[in-house]
């Protein structure tokens, strides 16, 4: 089966292919994580705000981005984010965003609105009780979500913020559309260069599987340890 199997080419390829592709995909997942919990969270709250100037704003958003295809959405942030960001500054040529820093907000707006749900969802299972609590303490709405409520929300949903971020690094790879060199883009590079694409692509599915199975795993071992018992 593996008679034509060249593994030399992969063992060749292996410092370029996590050096400067995995460098990558980790950074943009990192990046994207970050950015997209601090606005999801955000997002939950004006969702569960109960002015409607804020949730309907923050509804359509969520409701927008989780039911276009994430490739579209590359597309529109590749091409319009330099021309939009032109037009706020009064420019009449569009600014240089450049690929990375498009993929970082593309993959921040896009995963905010499902950090969003998972976030709004641990607000919730807070019970409103210790919500009054704080207002007894004196605290107001912003010290009471600060201090008491995200905290514990924090806490419930760690397990799922991490599985959406298992999703969100597989997810990178489709920035391979936008020809930049993430994990993905490097192996079909070399892929091309030396005619193995079944050999580059095979070990680029082994190396994702590899890494999500046991990043999974570990997320349900986090999620027995932290588990609360009502």
């Amino acid at each position: 089966m593996f008679a034509g199997f060249d593994f030399d080419v992969i063992e060749r390829s292996l410092p370029y292919l996590f050096k400067e592709g995995m460098t990558f995909t980790v950074t943009l997942t990192l990046m994207a994580m970050t950015g997209g919990i601090v606005f999801g969270t955000l997002l939950s709250m004006m969702r569960l705000s109960s002015y409607r100037i804020l949730n309907l704003p923050a509804g359509a958003y969520v409701n927008l981005m989780r039911a276009i295809p994430l490739v579209l959405v590359i597309f529109w942030f590749y091409f319009l984010v330099p021309w939009i960001g032109g037009w706020i500054i009064g420019a009449k040529q569009p600014i240089q965003v450049g690929a990375f820093w498009s993929s970082v907000i593309t993959f921040t707006m896009f995963e905010a609105a499902y950090y969003c749900e998972i976030m709004r969802a641990g607000i919730q299972s807070i019970p409103r009780g210790q919500v009054s609590a704080g207002y007894a303490l004196g605290l107001n709405y912003w010290q009471t979500m600060a201090r008491i409520v995200l905290p514990q929300a924090f806490r419930n949903m760690l397990p799922v913020l991490l599985t959406q971020t298992i999703i969100l690094f597989q997810d990178t790879s489709l920035v391979y559309v936008l020809s930049i060199t993430d994990f993905l883009g490097a192996a079909a590079r070399i892929a091309q260069r030396d005619a193995r694409l079944v050999e580059m692509y095979l070990f680029v599915a082994v190396v994702y599987f590899v890494i999500s199975f046991f990043t999974s795993y570990y997320v349900r071992r986090l999620q027995m340890r932290i588990a609360i018992v009502h």
